[in-house]
């Protein structure tokens, strides 16, 4: 498809300029533009940015949450032969600092008073930022800086300009190539600096092609826009779909409405990582465990019926009778309010990725009736690799490999992916590209992987992380962790075992599932580091490590990485503080090193380790957090033998 963004855009808002392109709740009112007032919003904006002297092959900053103005940004640099690179809303000014300057930044367009005040300040360490167009007003009346102007003041411009350039906007957006890059996407710097990862718009309108294909998706469909759009997932979503298959995408008020918002929406197509599927969960759980009697027995009766039989139905597969009129009852009872509570009652298709999604929570949401999928990939493959199809669902897989990609194992066991979706190269960074990309044209994803008989990838861990207990036994530390996490009361774990003689873990709580069953066990605590610490809890985190202990026994080759040491963190691992990155992956060196005290404690046989961590609030100031942690022996398993 040898098109580009803005061409599409043009074509919905021409073909079809009535029909609802993208909602914004605003003061709990749900506000629309049509597709003819999109691009409307673009043209006008495109040529604002003109006469501000944003020409082609610049970089345009965007930062805020999800709102259609932002959204539109995207599409009116890329009219402009320029490049938008979206940046994240709740990044530090520092951690700014480096994606404007590696970017070469002269514009952006932020979405309130928060993002302008640390765009002002970082003004004295990137002098080259210029012009700020902020798309809020509310707090930035008083605002008499140099170079800042709102967005409807953008808009006069634009007007102002096309006045005087009446073909301008038209044979620019005609001068665009498919082969432009479209959008820098900064990764998250899980092991070092983020790389600016150069996608053109055929790579992201081939890799939504390929979903829109696969899944039906059409103009009637509608979803919630609420990820990050910095985040690929969020761009491939609700900019390169939206824009191929010309469905609606609705923006939440604010991100403490997500839940609200969606029950109102009722989208048919629906992405979360898997994070969010586990709250939604975790809060239906706890609202079961306080209702009456006779709700928990309805419930408990056909949630067994559903695991069941509820995936089987949902493929199409044959089911008795009785199970079928019994899951038709419970659809009435039971998975049709539950759906409606969690705004997913008009869900046609679901996708979750990011990381590992634990079976009992994949079979919850497809046994309720809900079509959750896996799908797999990068930044640096727009997100696109590989999907899961109708009726071809596998738990522990990602699906095969999706329409124009290849993909193969190299001898080491890492996954090497091949085709539409695979980046340009990284911004500035020849040598960063030579590295992940082969002779052949394939992308080294750093991800370890098997491919199954069916045509099914199944990920490990990632490559670089795959290490060896000193016995020699393969030790894959995010492997254990996901089966640690697929547990509610367990929010983040990390394993360590290389080069060691055995598996030793931190692991945090999730403050809310096991605050709510303190409070049901009438057990009082003061706060997280007292809750984390209590010999209850300690012990009922000791019974989830059993169980994946035996899990890990009764797996081939994974009987040797049982854990046998842990303790439970006395804070949140947490972004400000350096120790996930900003999409919450951990950063494994970091954590080693803050942390040396702890892992010689667990390695050493100490029953109990003091600790003083220092910490940053989100007002910006720094405090320290102090605990002597206790450490636990786990339960683990002799190996099960293998089936014949």
């Amino acid at each position: 498809m040898q098109t580009t963004f803005p061409r599409l855009l043009l074509k919905h808002a021409a073909e079809r300029p009535q029909a609802p392109a993208m909602r914004e709740k605003e003061y709990g009112i749900w506000q629309t533009w049509s597709w003819a007032r999109a691009a409307e919003d673009v043209r006008l904006m495109s040529c604002g940015l003109a006469a501000l002297g944003f020409q082609s092959g610049q970089n345009l900053a965007i930062i805020g949450d999800n709102r259609p103005h932002l959204y539109q940004a995207f599409i009116a640099a890329q009219s402009l032969r320029g490049v938008p690179v979206p940046m994240y809303q709740d990044a530090v000014a520092s951690e700014m600092a480096f994606v404007l300057q590696d970017a070469e930044i002269q514009f952006v367009i932020a979405e309130n008073q928060e993002q302008v005040d640390k765009l002002l300040e970082l003004r004295e360490t990137v002098p080259g930022l210029q012009h700020i167009i902020y798309d809020d007003p509310r707090g930035l009346r008083n605002y008499r800086h140099e170079g800042l102007i709102s967005i409807e003041r953008l808009f006069e411009l634009g007007r102002e300009y096309e006045q005087a350039h009446p073909d301008f906007y038209a044979k620019s957006v005609e001068q665009g190539q498919a082969s432009d890059v479209s959008v820098i996407l900064y990764t998250s710097g899980t092991t070092g600096r983020p790389k600016g990862v150069c996608q053109t718009h055929a790579s992201f309108i081939q890799s939504a092609q390929g979903g829109v294909e696969v899944d039906g998706l059409n103009p009637s469909d509608n979803i919630i826009s609420y990820l990050p759009p910095a985040w690929v997932g969020d761009h491939l979503f609700s900019i390169a779909q939206w824009l191929v298959a010309g469905f609606t995408i609705d923006c939440p008020e604010s991100t403490g409405t997500v839940s609200i918002d969606l029950r109102e929406i009722g989208p048919s197509y629906y992405f979360a990582p898997p994070r969010v599927f586990e709250g939604m969960l975790t809060s239906v759980s706890i609202r079961m465990e306080d209702a009456a009697a006779p709700k928990r027995w309805l419930y408990r009766k056909f949630m067994d019926v559903a695991r069941r039989c509820g995936a089987e139905i949902l493929d199409g597969h044959a089911v008795p009778f009785t199970d079928r009129l019994l899951y038709a009852l419970g659809n009435v009872l039971v998975y049709g309010p539950l759906r409606n509570v969690l705004g997913l009652s008009r869900i046609r298709v679901a996708y979750t990725a990011g990381a590992a999604i634990g079976p009992d929570l994949f079979t919850f949401y497809r046994s309720i009736g809900i079509n959750l999928k896996q799908l797999y990939g990068q930044t640096e493959t727009c997100a696109y690799v590989c999907i899961q199809k109708n009726g071809r669902v596998k738990l522990n897989s990602v699906g095969e490999a999706a329409p124009g990609i290849e993909i193969k194992i190299a001898d080491n066991g890492e996954v090497l992916v091949k085709g539409v979706s695979v980046l340009k190269e990284y911004y500035k960074r020849p040598d960063a590209t030579a590295e992940v990309m082969d002779a052949e044209g394939y992308f080294h994803t750093g991800d370890a992987g098997v491919i199954d008989h069916d045509g099914h990838l199944h990920i490990i861990d990632r490559a670089k992380d795959v290490g060896k207990l000193a016995t020699g036994a393969m030790f894959a530390p995010n492997y254990i962790e996901n089966k640690l996490k697929f547990f509610p009361q367990i929010k983040e774990a990390v394993c360590f075992g290389h080069g060691r003689n055995e598996v030793c873990a931190f692991i945090n709580i999730d403050f809310e599932a096991v605050g709510n069953w303190a409070e049901r066990q009438a057990l009082p605590y003061s706060g997280y580091v007292d809750l984390a610490g209590k010999p209850q809890v300690l012990d009922m985190v000791a019974e989830c490590v059993a169980k994946v202990n035996a899990d890990l026994a009764a797996e081939e080759g994974m009987s040797e990485t049982q854990i046998a040491r842990f303790l439970v963190l006395h804070k949140e691992l947490d972004p400000d503080d350096d120790e996930l990155t900003r999409t919450r992956k951990v950063r494994r060196g970091f954590i080693e090193d803050k942390y040396a005290v702890l892992i010689d404690a667990l390695y050493g046989g100490r029953s109990e380790q003091f600790i003083e961590t220092q910490v940053k609030f989100e007002d910006g100031r720094t405090g320290k957090v102090s605990a002597t942690l206790p450490i636990r022996d786990a339960q683990r398993y002799p190996a099960v033998a293998a089936a014949a």
